[in-house]
């Protein structure tokens, strides 16, 4: 008997993983998870290693930083700076997810006016103290929250200090408010529609989510996964996510010492005398450090060819 077995394919027909460097600055669609969508830029470039810069829900669109190669070491960057989201609250029920995938826990027939939603903000504004969704990717004793939770346990998450700038009623039309956001790390939308329905006495869950802005990162520098084969311009440099700490230029000896993970003494007028610096040379990042009383401390260190 001839046993069938699977075909493989040559390993010359496969594509050559290569070294991308850089960002691509996503626009999400809907339906699609983050990892989905870091894979398909990795696949679509050839790429030997990409990862995001901060995880965006299935239901949701907008920027997804996906950084390739050296670009993982800015990662933090990214995350660590401010969000835009621009979002529809569907008011009178109250999900199990707080959006629209979770099942309906409460509902009511009490709807607000735009007066009451725009008096209410101001409560959410500022350093506010915000409970997750119990669906969320938050680890409770080395679990996912999410896991719990589809498994039907109860799970219990604790409030934490969040940061949320601005919130402005755009639009208002029967159930349905759309509101924008700006807002830190870690804060969740979801958390913010069913608060505030709480707070009107209506309650609300997220219909539609949009994120606007990462970072240095917007929507207008966006490009879709069709873009990324065919538009040479949507690989974005790998210090595109270091655009708000400042830059130094050093000299090559200087860039071989900090790329041995060495600290450099910078010298003139112009030096920095403290904080948080990118060093290039030629043109080419070279470190992130920070400096101290006029000393370069290298913290991460690239390897882009100087």
């Amino acid at each position: 008997m001839i046993e069938d077995r699977p075909v493989r394919r040559p390993q010359g027909d496969r594509p050559k993983k290569r070294d991308v460097n850089g960002w691509i600055i996503l626009d999400k669609g809907v339906g699609m998870t983050s990892t989905h969508a870091v894979a398909v830029v990795k696949r679509g470039l050839s790429a030997k290693k990409a990862g995001h810069a901060g995880t965006l829900d299935p239901l949701a669109s907008g920027i997804l930083p996906i950084a390739l190669g050296e670009a993982t070491k800015t990662v933090p960057f990214v995350m660590d700076g401010r969000k835009s989201y621009v979002f529809t609250v569907a008011w009178g029920e109250e999900t199990t997810t707080d959006d629209t995938e979770g099942e309906v826990v409460e509902r009511t027939d009490k709807l607000p006016d735009p007066a009451e939603i725009e008096a209410h903000l101001p409560r959410f504004t500022g350093q506010v103290q915000q409970v997750p969704p119990r669906f969320s990717a938050i680890k409770i004793a080395g679990e996912r929250a999410y896991d719990l939770a589809r498994d039907g346990e109860v799970v219990e998450l604790q409030a934490r200090t969040v940061e949320i700038d601005r919130l402005s009623l755009i639009h208002h039309a029967g159930n349905r408010s759309v509101i924008e956001a700006d807002c830190g790390k870690g804060t969740y939308v979801r958390a913010i529609a069913r608060d505030l329905g709480r707070a009107l006495g209506c309650l609300g869950h997220i219909a539609a989510l949009r994120r606007t802005r990462v970072g240095p990162f917007t929507e207008h520098e966006a490009v879709t996964v069709d873009d990324i084969a065919t538009d040479p311009a949507a690989l974005r440099p790998v210090e595109t996510a270091l655009s708000e700490i400042p830059s130094i230029a050093v000299s090559r000896d200087m860039a071989g010492r900090l790329m041995r993970g060495q600290s450099i003494i910078l010298r003139g007028r112009e030096a920095p005398l403290s904080g948080k610096v990118y060093a290039t040379c030629n043109g080419i990042l070279v470190a992130v450090g920070d400096v101290e009383r006029g000393e370069l401390v290298p913290h991460r260190v690239f390897n882009l060819g100087v």
